[in-house]
Parts: structure tokens; C-alpha cells; sequence
């Protein structure tokens, strides 16, 4: 593992030095790399270490992975459009990416069956807690105003029969 994470770190400062060598030569370069723009890059290239950690031999690393990679996406673009007010809803989508990294985890062979049904689990419940809130905060638009019909939705799904044993 420390072999693996060597040639990862290796690589990941290669890459970046190179970026800035370029961006020394190139002006156009050095404009695109605006870091008060760029900076949630950081934090998803971050994320996508843990990730990669994770196709390497740590498949439990998978989760913090996808919580950091999805917590830089929403950073950046809230930065690019200037959007910091959707928070107001899009916490919510935290503990899809949880669901996520436990697809993932579930894929590489970390307790496959139990991590496949909590991570669909938890990606539903962060779908529905995203539509609600955002309908709620009038983040999505003309949705908005039927924001009551997802409550009654969540309810109607809440008193379905359970069917997790079977007989």
C-alpha cells in the first residue's frame, strides 16, 4: 500500500508542476488557473485521492471519498455561479454521496450485499431530502409550489410494507 500511495502523491506533484511550469510560459494558461475560481478543485482532487485509495486496496476508503469529491463538486459550482444560498438545500445530497462511496466500497468487495442495499438506501433519502428542501428554499424553480406532494410521497412510501426477509 505505501508503494501505491508513493506513485500516486509522486505523480499528483508531478502533474502540478508541470501545470505551473506551463502556466509560467503561457499567459492564457495563468489566466485559466485563477485560483479564487479554482480552489474547490482542490478539494475534489482530494476526494479522488481517497477514491483511487480505494481501487488500490482500501475499499473502505471509498466513502470519505465520495463525501469530499461531492462536497468540492457543490463548492465549485456554487463558486462559478455564485450560488452560495442553495445550502440551504443541497446539504442534503451529503448522504447520497455516504450512498455512493458504499456502492463503491460495495463493488470492490467490502461487505458487497449490506453496503449495495445501505448505499441505494441512503441515495433515495438524499434524492428525497434534496427534492423537499430545494421545492421548500424555491431552489428548483416551479417546482416550488408542489413541494407538499413530495412530503405526502415520502409518507406513502413510508408505510409501504417492508419486505426485507424472505420466507
Amino acid at each position: 500500500m505505501h508503494k501505491h500511495s508513493s506513485i500516486i502523491v509522486g505523480t499528483i506533484l508531478i502533474a502540478v508542476g508541470v501545470l505551473f511550469l506551463l502556466a509560467q510560459f503561457i499567459p492564457g494558461l495563468a489566466a485559466s488557473l485563477d485560483i479564487s475560481l479554482q480552489w474547490p478543485l482542490i478539494i475534489v482532487a482530494v476526494g479522488g485521492l481517497l477514491i483511487l485509495s480505494a481501487f488500490l486496496g482500501t475499499p473502505a476508503l471509498a466513502i470519505p471519498g465520495s463525501i469530499v469529491t461531492g462536497i468540492g463538486i457543490i463548492l465549485y459550482v456554487q463558486n462559478l455561479t455564485n450560488t452560495w444560498s442553495s445550502w440551504s438545500f443541497v446539504w442534503a445530497l451529503i448522504p447520497g454521496f455516504v450512498g455512493i462511496g458504499l456502492l463503491i466500497a460495495g463493488t470492490l468487495g467490502h461487505e458487497r450485499r449490506q453496503s449495495w442495499r445501505e448505499g441505494v438506501r441512503l441515495i433515495g433519502i438524499s434524492g428525497m431530502l434534496f427534492l423537499i428542501f430545494g421545492a421548500f428554499f424555491n431552489g428548483l424553480g416551479s417546482i416550488g409550489r408542489y413541494w407538499p406532494v413530495l412530503l405526502i410521497g415520502l409518507g406513502l412510501w413510508q408505510l409501504l410494507p417492508r419486505r426485507s426477509a424472505k420466507s
